[in-house]
């Protein structure tokens, strides 16, 4: 009876055990998924942030509205144009008219003294100063254009941001991967620490290395799936609520993105545990009965 007790007892601390160290391990796998999660969502963030800015091109006032269609057809085919919004002369007069009160055609005898204009979106590769310089060069000498226009400092100001984000991000990701693998290997060595003379015993019996080895590595493959998908549910969860409050996040936080997080938190808690599982078991496999007590 006694020595049922001690077995029962045993296994609960066991399984408690194994509970202890797949919430630690999904804890730091929900630390690193919000770090790729993060990451990815700032390489959308900036492909998306410079493909919205605007380059605009005003047309002569004498360019026709046919002339002017064809002038958007022919911009649009150039490879470095992402899309194209035209704005008629009329579109501007009422957008001018709203803005002052008072329709500005009054005062130029009923004519509409305004021009027409194309807001450009560029491609993400081409939207920085050097490259817009070069093309605002090739549309002015465009027919029908009279002047490119575009914020400079803006598109400064919003690239040397960008570039600042990215750095700090990959170094948070390289220190948080850093991290966490040396709180799950110590978790993981924690755990294999508690039976390390179970492993000298069959040592000592003339079980084979391999032997010996697999059941902590097969533990260990189950652990680390069970925190990752631990970790998912936890991510999924804070994704979802984040698309509730703000639905336009889908446009930097697309299927692609949760793709390759939900991968990234799978394959590391997989690799991981069984890693810092075989690194522990032959620490343990390699060190005497001596040596057992003095750790």
């Amino acid at each position: 009876m006694a020595r049922r007790k001690k077995r029962n007892t045993t296994r609960s601390h066991h399984g408690l055990q194994i509970i202890t160290l797949c919430i630690s391990t999904a804890m730091v796998l929900i630390l690193l998924g919000m770090v790729v999660l993060t990451v990815l969502t700032g390489r959308n963030l900036s492909q998306y942030v410079k493909e919205n800015l605007t380059v605009t091109m005003v047309l002569s006032p004498e360019t026709t509205s046919q002339e002017a269609q064809q002038l958007c057809r022919r911009v649009k085919a150039l490879p470095y144009i992402n899309g194209l919004n035209y704005v008629s002369k009329e579109a501007v007069r009422k957008e001018l008219a709203k803005e002052l009160g008072t329709d500005p055609a009054e005062f130029v005898g009923g004519e509409n003294p305004l021009s027409a204009s194309i807001e450009l979106k560029l491609a993400a590769d081409y939207a920085n100063n050097d490259s817009i310089k070069w093309i605002s060069q090739r549309l002015q000498r465009m027919r029908g254009v009279a002047e490119i226009d575009y914020r400079k400092d803006l598109i400064e100001t919003v690239n040397q941001r960008l570039r600042q984000i990215s750095i700090i991000l990959l170094v948070l990701a390289a220190l948080l991967a850093v991290v966490s693998f040396s709180l799950i290997n110590n978790t993981i060595r924690l755990a294999i620490y508690a039976r390390r003379f179970s492993i000298h015993t069959m040592k000592l019996v003339g079980a084979s290395w391999g032997f010996i080895r697999w059941p902590f590595i097969r533990s260990a493959i189950g652990q680390g799936l069970v925190s990752s998908l631990l970790a998912l549910l936890v991510l999924g969860g804070g994704i979802y609520a984040l698309y509730t409050y703000e639905p336009e996040m889908t446009a930097v936080i697309n299927w692609e993105v949760l793709a390759v997080t939900a991968a990234a938190v799978l394959l590391f808690g997989f690799f991981i545990t069984t890693f810092c599982a075989w690194l522990s078991v032959n620490k343990f496999l390699r060190m005497k009965a001596g040596e057992l007590y003095k750790i």
